[in-house]
């Protein structure tokens, strides 16, 4: 095993750590609240399959792209919600209740959207695209579906033992996934700064700004609902988005560096309306406590 699939290998660790330990911290009916409330789920939809992938459309049209970067606009569009934003989106004053929900249901209904989504993309392009649903079931379900599960059934069964080690869990996992994407980054770099010009990161900003807006717009009258929509409208899982780009665009070599220059480009265009809306809605902030249970 070379340096590289060690580091994909404790990624993916980092990634199952991080996502355990918000299912420590969550319940089933966190997880499931969105399917029970179908106005929310279907504006939370129409926001991050609808409006976005008529952006990244139109984006790729107007702006003469890197090709890497016109397909990770297009893949990420179609992405579900990556599995280590509900740390941000709590941070930024979403309910949880709401947060684990669309984290879910977005990564559930991923296995039919995104090869749906694709087929319809498809008629858009000259080319021929497609997209399996077998890779994105594993995928989605390796590093969202099975860690969060796990964590919620350990919580039902010990939510003593829950309470004491989701913090440190999530913490590991965190600091695994910083300790390996920072490499990563540091090389790829020079990939990234290449795909800089042509109106790229105007491109860039325009979308993951439409993106907020569209969730912030499309998430209701409950403020803390808007905050998550937002944000996961603009973030989306990296994982799915370069599937997508290598199954479809093998030859494009340069799609790993253009969607890690989109989640820079993302985390600092939407820090500030993360403050933003933490002024405007102080004490908002839901994080709670795993609750034990008393006999």
């Amino acid at each position: 095993m070379n340096l590289a699939s060690i580091i994909v290998l404790v990624v993916k660790i980092s990634i199952a750590l991080t996502v355990l330990g918000f299912g420590l911290g969550a319940s089933l009916r966190d997880a499931t609240s969105l399917f029970r409330r179908p106005g929310l789920l279907l504006r939370s939809l129409v926001s991050m399959y609808v409006i976005m992938p008529l952006v990244a459309v139109a984006l790729v049209t107007a702006f003469e792209l890197h090709p890497a970067v016109k397909i990770t606009l297009v893949a990420l569009s179609v992405s579900p919600v990556p599995p280590i934003l509900p740390r941000k989106e709590l941070k930024a004053g979403g309910s949880s209740e709401y947060t684990f929900g669309l984290l879910v249901a977005t990564t559930v209904l991923a296995i039919v959207v995104v090869p749906l989504s694709i087929k319809i993309l498809d008629q858009v392009f000259v080319r021929s695209i497609a997209m399996p649903v077998g890779p994105i079931a594993v995928l989605v379900f390796t590093t969202v579906l099975a860690p969060l599960a796990l964590g919620i059934f350990i919580r039902e069964v010990m939510p003593t033992f829950a309470g004491r080690i989701a913090k440190p869990v999530g913490l590991i996992g965190l600091v695994l996934l910083i300790l390996c994407i920072l490499p990563v980054l540091f090389k790829a770099m020079p990939a990234i700064v290449s795909l800089i010009g042509n109106g790229t990161l105007l491109a860039i900003v325009v979308f993951v700004l439409l993106a907020l807006a569209a969730g912030h717009w499309l998430g209701g009258p409950e403020p803390e609902n808007r905050s998550v929509l937002g944000l996961s409208t603009a973030s989306r899982h990296p994982g799915v988005a370069l599937a997508i780009a290598q199954t479809n665009f093998p030859e494009v070599k340069l799609a790993a560096a253009a969607i890690l220059l989109y989640m820079l480009v993302s985390a600092i265009v939407s820090k500030p309306y993360m403050t933003w809306w933490r002024r405007k809605h102080p004490g908002r902030v839901d994080i709670p406590p795993v609750k034990t249970r008393h006999a």
